[in-house]
Order: structure tokens, then C-alpha cells, then sequence
């Protein structure tokens, strides 16, 4: 595994680096070592995924998410290369991309709104790029049949979240079963699998770029709604500020509407059940968030557990019972 004191000659043994450098280690979740370079030349980001995941409950998954990262960047920088950063460079042998590194005036989605700067029209924006995503990759049969294999989509996503919250629940394991199933034979477009705040930056103009990709795959784009959605659920519990709260939910209620004005692929009208699931996961599931205070998870349980048993309760409805 690559440190500081190592990268630097792998990147100048690869090609990509000559002279003098820097090293600083960037956060890389739960899944990655992050390394960012500086030259006078360039600035490089290296990442390389870990073979088991930084979390209290053990969770190992295929390095091999790294190689499908490098493709899934290639395809989403030809729909949307504003939106994507450079790849650079993939080294399949050690399960290591080399990307551009963004400019340091792009703030975390995430930290953005945990610290009350929240602009909704990210999530319009978010909602164009998606929709732009799988419109492109659902016609497109060389792309999805690329993207095929689930199993990282298991490892990562399904087992970790949906089977996590199933076993602990055994009053909603018909539910979730369901959504398991709709969510894995389902091979509708190419999914992100991983859009979420963390991983989308925000320009000084509330532009967004999109990070993380290693969890990409052919499947239900219904995942990638609900996904990025929990999080925003988990965010408007989480803040005593009515503002906040409306800003939040605005948000969401934007990135749905955008999605809807431009996709060509029909949301699945299980989308509320998954939105409330993943954030249900964020709470007891192997990956729980660290923001939420005991009165926070108390009522997201209480919500989400609610929106899994009463399939009529809408998108709407959702984010209005967490403000």
C-alpha cells in the first residue's frame, strides 16, 4: 500500500512526476488510501483502494473496485467532463488511479452543509447530471454489458445496507427483500452507485463535481436517487434550524424535479422505500453516519421504519415528516 514516503517515487517510476514534490494525505472515507501530490509541474491526486474497509464492523471488499472506477470515470468525463475529474492514470497491478487534482477553491458537499452553507440549486444541478448519465448509458448495450458484474454492488452497497437493516428487522424483511430484488436484477443503466455528498465537490459557483466511482454498475438508477437523497434526509434531522431544514429539503425537492424534467427513464415508484432504507442503514447498518446525535437517530428511526411499512407515503411527504 502506497504512503507518503512511497508515492512519490511510484509516480516518478510510472512517468507521471519528475523532480521535487509534496505529499498530503486527503481523506479517503472508509475505502481508500488518498495521497495528493504537488510538482511545479502538476498537481496529481493518487488513490488506491484498501482491501478491507476502515469501519467498526468488519467489512473487506475486492480491490478490483478500483479498475472499474477508472472505466466508469472515462464514461461519465465523455457525458458530463465538467463534472468528472482527468484520469490520468490507471495501474490495474496495484488497484491505483492517478487523477488531476481540482482546484483548492472547490469546498465538500458534505462540509457544506454541516456547517449551514447550503445552496438548493446543487441539487438541481446533481439532478441534470444524473439524468444525463443514465439516458446516455441505458441506450448505450456496449457500456452496460461492461458494467454487468454485481458483485462489488453486493459488497458494497447491498449487503453493508440492505441485508444489514434486514437482519436486524425482521418485521420489514418482506419489504426489503423487495427492494433487493428490484435493485439487482433490475439492468436498466449505468448506476454510480456511491452519489453521495462526500463525494461531490462544489465550485465557488455551486457547480458540482462528481467523485468516487468504484462502486459503479449496471443496474436500477432508482439506487442513485435514493442514495444521494438519504443523505440530505439524514441532514435535514440532523440540523435545529428551520431554515436549514427547509433549505435541505428544498434541495432534495429540486434534484428530484431536475432529475424528472430531464430523464428519459421513469423513477421507480419505490423510490421513497429506498430513500428511507439507506437512511435507516446510516443509523444500523455496518456504515452509520457520524453526525447524527441519539435524539437525531431516535427519530430517523422512527421515520424511516414509519415510510418502510406505509408503501403510499411519497418523496414529499418524507422530507416533510423530517422537518
Amino acid at each position: 500500500m502506497l504512503d507518503e514516503g512511497s508515492v512519490i517515487p511510484y509516480l516518478t517510476k510510472r512517468g507521471l512526476l519528475s523532480g521535487n514534490a509534496t505529499v498530503e494525505v486527503l481523506t479517503g472515507g472508509v475505502s481508500c488510501v488518498v495521497l495528493a501530490v504537488k510538482s511545479a509541474q502538476r498537481e496529481l491526486v493518487v488513490k488506491q483502494a484498501l482491501p478491507e474497509l476502515k469501519t467498526k464492523a468488519k467489512w473487506v471488499a475486492d480491490q478490483r473496485r478500483a479498475i472499474v472506477e477508472a472505466e466508469a470515470m472515462r464514461v461519465y468525463q465523455l457525458i458530463t467532463p465538467d463534472s468528472v475529474p482527468e484520469l490520468i492514470d490507471c495501474d490495474e497491478a496495484n488497484f491505483t488511479l492517478t487523477m488531476s487534482r481540482l482546484p483548492n477553491t472547490c469546498t465538500n458537499w458534505k462540509q457544506d452543509m454541516l456547517e449551514g452553507r447550503i445552496h438548493p440549486e446543487m441539487g438541481e444541478k446533481l439532478g441534470k447530471i444524473l439524468a444525463q448519465w443514465h439516458n446516455t448509458t441505458a441506450v448505450d448495450a456496449a457500456i452496460k454489458a461492461k458494467f454487468m458484474e454485481g458483485e462489488l454492488f453486493e459488497q458494497l452497497r447491498v449487503s453493508p445496507f440492505y441485508r444489514a437493516v434486514a437482519d436486524k428487522n425482521p418485521n420489514l424483511q418482506q419489504v426489503i427483500n423487495s427492494l433487493i430484488e428490484e435493485i439487482t436484477t433490475e439492468k436498466i443503466a449505468l448506476v454510480h452507485g456511491d452519489f453521495s455528498p462526500k463525494n461531490i465537490l462544489a465550485t465557488p459557483d455551486h457547480n458540482p463535481i462528481v467523485l468516487d466511482f468504484e462502486v459503479a454498475h449496471t443496474g436500477n438508477p432508482v439506487f442513485d436517487l435514493a442514495f444521494v437523497s438519504a443523505h440530505l434526509l439524514c441532514k435535514t434531522i440532523r440540523t435545529h434550524s428551520e431554515v436549514e431544514k427547509e433549505a435541505l429539503a428544498t434541495t432534495a425537492l429540486n434534484f428530484l424535479d431536475s432529475y424528472r424534467q430531464t430523464s428519459q427513464i421513469s423513477i421507480a415508484k419505490s423510490l421513497p422505500l429506498h430513500v428511507a432504507l439507506i437512511a435507516l442503514a446510516r443509523v444500523e447498518g455496518v456504515s452509520p453516519v457520524n453526525y447524527l446525535d441519539e435524539p437525531a437517530q431516535q427519530k430517523l428511526v422512527v421515520i424511516t421504519k414509519a415510510a418502510l411499512l406505509d408503501s403510499t407515503m411519497t418523496y414529499e411527504q418524507l422530507f416533510e415528516s423530517a422537518q
